[in-house]
């Protein structure tokens, strides 16, 4: 398995400034920092107010803390947010690929959290970022207050064979032939709307970042029963990776006092809309107990 996310340097650059551009769409002053983790120096991005709550934000596969922060404008006026770039998932992030059936990503998770001098802290997570999240909630109760998953990854799989025949041929297609059709015609069964930056982003990441084939092994009852802290999961009705109806349902039964809803039209890419965007905002805000001024 390869070292890096990307293929060849031309697929750095093009990585690079992919997610320069997605930092330049979050509003307000943003930092660059790097804290020391067990697998060498770890990319954060800070946005937000200074003295503000924080907010842990962990991104989904094959893209990064910027692209993950450029749909969270809104809640800049209401928390710090911390945004690490994830291992084997960003051009930004650790080199490496972290197993996936032990606590390695939570342990590198509470290295960042250590590096940035963070006890306990809310954390929301996004796809992946959802799975790290929840690891680190179970591995570590302490240092997680409360916890939010959109369409997360390791609590309720698809199927397979459906995703599969979805996604192969327009995939090979393509690959093959390069053109906007096709793109679309991969991306259809991924994304709820049309983003020229995401859909441009991710139709370069098919050239430029090997697949990384493993998906998060699903959580054991016992594992998700530790869940005893706040805990809020976003479904998405129309999610062929982790359908919302399957995730809620688990979530619901296992962990009865969560607060989990599937969102209505929805695909596994939910909208990136204003309207969304500000739907989602105040639903973390009001989650955490907080109100927008």
């Amino acid at each position: 398995m390869g070292k890096t996310v990307w293929r060849d340097e031309a697929a750095r650059e093009r990585l690079e400034a992919w997610y320069e551009r997605f930092r330049g769409r979050i509003p307000g002053p943003v930092e660059g920092r790097e804290v020391p983790t067990r697998h060498g120096p770890s990319h954060v991005l800070i946005a937000g107010l200074a003295d503000a709550p924080p907010l842990v934000c962990l991104h989904a596969m094959r893209t990064g803390a910027a692209h993950l922060l450029s749909e969270l404008g809104s809640l800049t006026s209401r928390f710090r947010l911390i945004a690490p770039d994830l291992p084997g998932h960003s051009v930004r992030g650790p080199q490496v690929r972290l197993p996936l059936t032990d606590d390695s990503y939570a342990r590198w998770l509470l290295d960042v959290l250590d590096g940035l001098g963070l006890g306990s802290v809310d954390v929301f997570g996004v796809s992946f970022g959802g799975f790290v999240g929840r690891l680190t909630a179970t591995t570590a109760p302490e240092r997680v207050s409360r916890l939010a998953l959109l369409v997360p990854a390791g609590i309720a799989n698809g199927s397979h064979w459906k995703g599969l025949t979805k996604m192969a041929l327009p995939l090979l297609r393509y690959k093959v032939w390069r053109s906007e059709r096709n793109l679309r015609r991969l991306l259809d069964p991924l994304i709820t709307t049309w983003d020229a930056d995401w859909t441009g982003f991710m139709g370069d990441g098919v050239r430029d970042m090997p697949f990384d084939l493993r998906i998060p092994p699903l959580a054991t009852d016992d594992e998700l029963r530790k869940l005893t802290i706040p805990v809020l999961v976003l479904g998405a009705s129309d999610d062929i990776s982790f359908p919302g109806n399957a995730l809620v349902r688990r979530i619901k039964a296992v962990v009865p006092h969560a607060d989990a809803e599937v969102i209505a039209g929805c695909k596994h890419c939910p909208p990136t809309t204003a309207e969304f965007r500000e739907w989602l905002a105040e639903r973390l805000v009001t989650f955490v107990g907080q109100l927008f001024a």
